[in-house]
């Protein structure tokens, strides 16, 4: 399980990273490309990250149960 966390965790962050990302080109575009989605992508932000602790959260649990 130590092998699915060593991978998991960086694809979460990196998908963080990239939402973010995402978002905030579309907050700084503007028009209506910016009206359509930078709210959109800031909530699916907040989900990722959310998805990501969660993981985190389960990788520190793991790790503790195991010894």
């Amino acid at each position: 399980m130590d092998l699915v966390f060593k991978y998991l965790i960086p694809v979460a962050l990196l998908v963080v990273l990239v939402t973010l990302g995402f978002g905030l080109y579309a907050l700084f575009r503007g028009g209506d490309f910016g009206r359509s989605y930078s709210n959109r992508l800031m909530r699916l932000r907040v989900l990722t990250q959310a998805i990501a602790v969660a993981i985190l959260a389960a990788a520190l649990w793991w790790r503790q149960q195991a010894g």
